[in-house]
This record gives structure tokens, sequence and C-alpha cells, in this order.
């Protein structure tokens, strides 16, 4: 099937993380008729702190977005692995100080969202991202593809849109409506039986003032790192910090997510009783939770993987595509992956959008599949619990516990995986240091 024209119309549903990178990697790869198209009405600075691994802050350095970030988010320096106890189970350098070629960032998601859109804006023009564009399906045929679009009015009924281009990319999240138009029978995310409170608390830094601290076992954890430069540089540190509880048993077969608004403030009393005496990394549970004005709650939930993404003219991306477990700091990164390769697989096969759409899934669903699976399993994180069996009482040493080679090759596993080992990442970046320096920015002070 080939493009109606040399030059694409390209429909993106979803101005998060994946669509927007989605749209800078189209647009570095020669493409320009690109249009965005958002559920909201406003796109402001909401949400908590995400990591990005050097294997996707290396697409934003090739983006020409790495001084940006480094303006923006934290240079991740160590994770810190500790028992619920406060005994160290495990200390691993991150990003650049552990000899990668790039950083590992930790960054406020609403920032970070801010950032790529001023560069969407900046490259593709003031109007490429429309909100108040809610996708609600889509046909096609041969030779185009029409994405139906509901705008909310102020009080009058939504008014109904069609808009034809030659691919469309749904990149429109856990619940995307595309992803449900397709598995009209797969139903809601799948449930883990945990629940994440998180909050962020300005304060005096801890540890390196660029550390991340993980504490507890697989069905109680306590998740702190600091996320923003502009407070380092004042002498603070804003601390993002999650607190995760298992509020349904194991072997509950009712895996539909609990109802919450995660843009609500809860009352801290429901959660905070069980991290009382908790200290780790120079921190105490007790006082980050007291000490922050407002805290969300998350359920912790993903999706099975599925055999498809690519149909037709239209494909899934980011969370649309592998909703995954917020454990290995990885489902922000593997959306920036995905955006990397649809671009590369469209322009390697300009005269063929549905071949273009196949080998994108068949480069990125089986190891997305994989992670999603990985994560179910626990991750990397997965030394917390083997502490916790192993010797719930605490420890004086871990190794008397777990073996150091048995220890370290979990992490060495799981970054396989996840596709951020040392080793690839460094050889594509020293393969692709001269692409950032193609593009022409303005300074990062202006995006954010």
């Amino acid at each position: 099937m080939p493009f109606l024209s040399s030059q694409p119309k390209i429909l993106i549903a979803g101005a998060g993380i994946g669509g927007l990178t989605a749209a800078l990697s189209l647009h570095a790869a020669g493409f320009t008729d690109i249009h965005i198209f958002e559920a909201s009405s406003t796109l402001t600075t909401l949400g908590v702190g995400i990591n990005v691994q050097p294997s996707a802050v290396l697409i934003l350095r090739n983006l020409g977005l790495l001084e940006a970030l480094e303006k923006t988010g934290i240079e991740t320096q160590e994770l810190n692995f500790y028992n619920r106890h406060g005994d160290s189970i495990l200390s691993e350098k991150r990003g650049k100080h552990a000899g990668y070629a790039v950083p590992q960032f930790s960054i406020h998601r609403g920032d970070f969202q801010m950032l790529l859109l001023s560069a969407v804006k900046e490259r593709l023009g003031e109007d490429a991202v429309h909100l108040n564009h809610a996708l609600t399906g889509f046909s096609q045929d041969s030779k185009s593809i029409t994405a139906q679009f509901s705008r909310r009015g102020d009080g009058a009924p939504a008014e109904l849109s069609g808009i034809s281009g030659d691919v469309l990319i749904a990149a429109d999240g856990i619940n995307s409506t595309a992803r449900r138009v397709l598995y009209p029978n797969e139903g809601p995310p799948r449930f883990s039986g945990r629940m994440l409170w998180r909050g962020c608390i300005e304060r005096e830094p801890y540890l390196t003032g660029a550390s991340m601290v993980w504490a507890g076992h697989a069905d109680q954890k306590f998740i702190a790192y600091p996320i923003s430069q502009r407070s380092a540089d004042t002498g603070k540190s804003l601390v993002n910090w999650i607190a995760e509880l298992r509020i349904r048993g194991k072997d509950d077969e009712d895996l539909t997510p609990p109802k919450t608004d995660w843009t609500k403030a809860v009352d801290k009393s429901i959660f905070e009783g069980p991290f009382e005496d908790w200290k780790c990394g120079g921190l105490k549970m007790k006082n980050l939770i007291e000490k922050t004005e407002k805290v969300f709650e998350f359920p912790m939930s993903d999706r099975d993987p599925v055999d498809q993404w690519s149909f037709g003219r239209l494909t899934l991306l980011g969370d649309a595509a592998h909703a995954m477990y917020p454990i290995g700091s990885n489902g922000a990164s593997q959306a920036i992956i995905d955006a990397e390769t649809l671009a590369k697989h469209l322009k390697m096969t300009t005269n063929d959008v549905v071949a273009a759409l196949k080998a994108y899934e068949a480069e990125r669903l089986p190891p997305t599949a994989q992670i999603v699976m990985a994560n179910r399993a626990n991750g990397p994180d997965h030394v917390l619990q083997m502490a916790e069996e192993r010797a719930p009482d605490g420890f004086t040493n871990i190794y008397d516990i777990i073996p150091k080679d048995e220890l370290e090759g979990i992490g060495a596993v799981y970054k396989k995986v996840a596709g951020f080992d040392m080793d690839n990442v460094n050889a594509k970046a020293k393969a692709t240091e001269e692409e950032s320096s193609k593009l022409n920015l303005r300074s990062p002070k202006d995006w954010i």
C-alpha cells in the first residue's frame, strides 16, 4: 500500500511522552506533515517523577534535547536497595557514573512533557498539537485512514469530527481507545493487587543529592529520588516518593483495578501506618509522608501482551501497546524507544506504510512483551524479595544471605531484557554521536 504522496500525513493520538517523542523522531527522520491530537483541553505540569534510562536518553540526545534535560532533571548517580529494616542490600552506580556514554535522568513527568511539547511546537509549528480531541474510533481503506475525534463542549453535546491521513499512531495510554476497538473483549487494565501513593516534597538533599532509594519487599515498598535540577541549583532537593502496599490478596481472582482519580489528593491515613518506623538512606519515611502537602493514588496495573499492534495503517505505541508495572524505571523509556523505531521503519519503507508498521511491530513487540512479564516477576526489584525471604529479621552482610554473583546478576539480566545494557548503549552512542549536532535549536531555557 503506497503512501498517497511523497510526504505522508501522519496522525498521532495522544500528546504524552510517547506521542510527543514520536512526533520529534518522525520530524528528525524527514517527515513534516505531522498532527498530534490530545484528549485533554489543557496540558500542564501534572504528574510525578519518572526515570529515563540511558537507552532512551541517547535517543533524546540525538534529537538535540540533552542540554534541556540537564537543566530540568537530575542526573542520577546511584541506586540503593534496602530491606525494610534499613539494611543495605545493593548499591550500584547509574548512567554516566556507571560508565554509560549518556546519563540516566530522574525528572518530573510534567516538566518532561512540557519540554517535549515545546520542542514539538518549535519544530512542527504551534498548531501541530490539537487539544480537546479524544479519539473515539477509526476507519480505513487501501488509500487512507480516518480517525474519529470527539470534542467536549461547555454543556453542549460533544462535537464529532473525522480527520484523514496516511498513518494513525495510537499513543493514547493504558486505557487506549484504539486498543479497545482492536481488542473489544480485553476489558480494563490488569490490577496487580498493589496500590501506589505518590508525592513530592522539597527538602534538604540526602546521600549524594542524586541518589535513588528502593526499600522493602514485593508487598510493601518505599521508593524515593530527587527530580529537579532547578531545586538542586538552590541547594534543595525536590524528592519524589512512592509508598506501595498490597491491598488485595495474591490469590484474588478479581483483577479489575479499584476506581481512583489520580488528579485528586487522598487522605494519608489510609496507607502511612505500615511505614511508621521505616528509615534508610538518610530518609525517614514517616517524615516524608507527613510533610508532603498532597498525595495521589495510583493502582499498579498493566495489560497482557497481545500478538499484534499494527493493523493496516494504524499502530499502537507506548502504554497503548505494552502497559507495564512501574518496575525497573522503564515505562517511559520503552515508549521513547518505540518512537525512534517507528520513525526508522517509516523512513526506510516510505512507499509502503503497512510494511513499515509491521516491521516496527516485529522489532518492538517481542522485547516489550518480555519486559511486561519480567516486571510482573518484580524485575530488578526481585533482590528486595530475596532478602526478605532469606533474612526476614535483617542481616549484617548481604553476601551471607545472597551470593554476590547472584545478587548482581539479577540487575544485569534485566538490563539486557530492557535494552539498556551498557555495551549496546555505548556502541550506539558512538555510532550516532554526530546526530544531535544536526539540529538547530533555541536555548533550552526558552522551553521550560
